[in-house]
C-alpha cells in the first residue's frame, strides 16, 4: 500500500466513532491518549479529520452492520473531506478481519480488540504521525460529552461459556488488571473531572479470580473507596453467581457505591438457560435478588433477557415473563436472538421464526414499561440527591440522574432550573414522566464539587500510555 503524504508541521486530526458497549468506549479514549502522544489533536468534525477510526462491535447482526455502514460513511471523507486513512478497530475486526479486508477497501488498517499497540506503528508506516511531541497528561483522552461520568474496566476478556455469546471470541479469556493500575487510573479519571465512574467488565464479580493474590472485588472496591475522592461509583455487568455475602456487604456499607447493579439473567426458563449454557437456573436467580434486596431494599436492579433462543417455546417464553412479573426489575434490556459464526448455538436449528421474536420482544417489553412505571412510582414524594448531567436554561429543563439511573439508559431527571452540568443537586421527585423520566423540584443550594475532592501528587506522563488494555 502506497504510504500517505507527511502532514507536516499542523497538528494530526483524528476523528473516532465509537460503536457498542461502555468497554469499548474505555478502549477509544486508551487509543486517542495513544495518538495525542504522538501531537495529534482529537476533531468531532469528521469532514477535517487526517484520520478516521471507528471501534467496531461485533455482538449481535445489527451492530456489525452498524459499524460496517459507519466505515463506509467515513471512507467516503477520502474524497469529500481532508481524510487520508480510515482505520477499523475493536471486536468486529478481531472476528472477521479477512472477509472485511476484501470487501471494504476504503478502509486503511485493520486492527482487533487484541492489537491496540499496532495502531502508531501501523499509521507511522503511513506516514500520517510526526515526532512525539505533545506530553499527554494521562492514561486515557476524554471522548463523550459528559466529562462527569466515566467508566474503568476492570478486567478484559470472558471465561463464561454461554452458547450465544462470541465475546470470548473477540475479547479472549478473562484478564484481570492489577488493583494498583486500577486506582491509578481512577485517581487520572478524578484528575480529569470525574464524580461518577461506572466500573464495567464481561463480567465484574469474576475481577481477580485469575490472578492469585487473594483481591477480590470487594477489596479493589475499598481500595477504590480509601484512595479516591469520587462520589459516585457503579456497578455494571455483573453475574448473580458472584452475589457473595462479602461483596453485598461492601455494597450496603459503602455510601459512595451505588445502590445499583446491573445484572443479565437472559432468561427464566431452566430448559433455555441449559441450552444457553448459563450458570444460573430461575431458583438459584430468585434467591440471589431476594437476598441482594433483603440486605439492600432500596437498591436498583436492571437486567437482560434475550427472546428466541433456539428452542425456546411460548411456554419457556411464559416463564420468563411471568418470572419478570414476580421478581420486578427495576429496568430490562432485552433483545431478539440472532446467531453467531463461531459460538456454540451457532450449530442449533434458529427455529424461532423472526416474526415470533418480534412479537415476543414486543410482549415483553410492553410488561416491562409496566413494571418500570410501577417500580418508579416508589419514588414519587421522596427527596435524592442528582448528578447534573445537562444545564438547563429558560425554557428548557436542567437534565440529571438519580442514583438509580445509569447514563444513557435509564431515563433522566428534569428539573426547572438553570443548573450547571458537573454538579450534585438535592431535588424532590414530584412525578413520573414518559415513562423513565422524572420531574423534580430542586431543594436548597447546589454543592459544586465534592467536598473532600483531593488533588492526588501522581507522576504522569507519556509512559503510562498503553499501560491498560493489553
Amino acid at each position: 500500500m502506497d504510504a500517505f503524504p507527511a502532514c507536516g508541521s499542523a497538528p494530526v486530526k483524528i476523528g473516532f466513532i465509537t460503536l457498542g458497549c461502555d468497554k469499548n468506549t474505555v478502549d477509544s479514549e486508551r487509543y486517542l491518549a495513544q495518538l495525542m502522544s504522538r501531537g495529534a489533536h482529537r476533531t468531532s468534525d469528521l469532514a477535517e479529520a487526517d484520520v478516521i477510526v471507528i471501534n467496531t462491535c461485533g455482538f449481535i447482526d445489527a451492530a456489525k452492520q452498524e459499524s460496517i455502514e459507519a466505515i463506509v460513511e467515513a471512507g467516503r471523507y477520502k474524497t469529500d473531506g481532508v481524510c487520508q486513512a480510515v482505520v477499523a478497530v475493536g471486536c468486529m475486526v478481531e472476528r472477521h478481519k479477512l472477509e472485511l479486508m476484501a470487501e471494504l477497501p476504503e478502509v486503511d488498517v485493520f486492527l482487533g480488540a487484541s492489537e491496540m499497540d499496532r495502531l502508531i506503528p501501523a499509521l507511522e508506516e503511513r506516514g500520517v504521525l510526526g515526532d512525539p511531541t505533545v506530553a499527554h497528561p494521562g492514561v486515557r483522552a476524554y471522548t463523550g460529552d459528559l466529562p462527569h461520568v466515566r467508566y474503568l474496566k476492570i478486567s478484559e476478556g470472558c471465561d463464561h461459556g454461554c452458547a450465544f455469546c462470541a465475546i470470548p471470541l473477540m475479547r479472549g479469556k478473562h484478564r484481570s488488571y492489577a488493583r494498583g493500575e486500577i486506582v491509578h487510573e481512577a485517581q487520572l479519571l478524578e484528575l480529569q473531572g470525574a464524580l461518577e465512574v461506572n466500573l464495567v467488565a464481561q463480567d465484574l464479580a469474576h475481577y481477580g479470580r485469575d490472578r492469585g493474590d487473594d483481591v477480590r472485588l470487594p477489596e479493589l472496591l475499598e481500595s477504590l473507596i480509601a484512595e479516591t475522592s469520587i462520589p459516585w461509583f457503579r456497578l455494571l455487568y455483573l453475574y448473580s453467581t458472584g452475589m457473595t455475602p462479602r461483596l453485598l456487604e461492601t455494597l450496603a456499607r459503602e455510601s459512595r457505591i451505588l445502590k445499583y447493579l446491573d445484572m443479565p439473567i437472559q432468561h427464566a426458563s431452566d430448559a433455555v438457560l441449559a441450552r444457553m449454557r448459563r450458570p444460573e437456573r430461575q431458583r438459584t436467580i430468585r434467591e440471589r435478588v431476594n437476598r441482594v434486596r433483603s440486605l439492600i431494599p432500596e437498591i436498583a436492579i436492571r437486567t437482560t433477557c434475550i427472546v428466541g433462543f433456539p428452542g425456546e417455546t411460548e411456554g419457556d417464553f411464559h416463564q420468563l415473563l411471568g418470572f419478570l412479573e414476580e421478581t420486578q426489575f427495576d429496568r430490562v434490556g432485552a433483545f431478539t436472538y440472532s446467531p453467531q459464526e463461531g459460538t456454540r448455538a451457532h450449530a442449533l436449528v434458529d427455529d424461532v421464526p423472526e416474526p415470533v421474536k418480534r412479537e415476543r420482544l414486543e410482549r415483553l417489553t410492553e410488561l416491562q414499561r409496566v413494571i418500570t412505571a410501577e417500580r418508579y412510582e416508589r419514588h414519587v414524594g421522596r427527596t435524592t440527591r442528582v448528578l447534573v448531567d445537562r444545564a438547563g436554561r429558560k425554557g428548557v429543563p436542567t437534565e440529571a440522574r438519580a442514583p438509580w439511573q445509569a447514563d444513557d439508559i435509564d431515563g433522566v431527571v428534569l428539573i426547572a432550573a438553570p443548573l450547571a452540568a458537573g454538579r450534585f443537586a438535592d431535588v424532590m421527585i414530584d412525578r413520573v414522566e414518559d415513562d423513565y423520566d422524572f420531574r423534580a423540584t430542586l431543594l436548597g443550594g447546589v454543592e459544586a464539587v465534592p467536598p473532600t475532592r483531593r488533588s492526588w501528587a501522581l507522576p504522569v506522563t507519556t509512559a503510562t500510555i498503553g499501560s491498560f488494555g493489553r
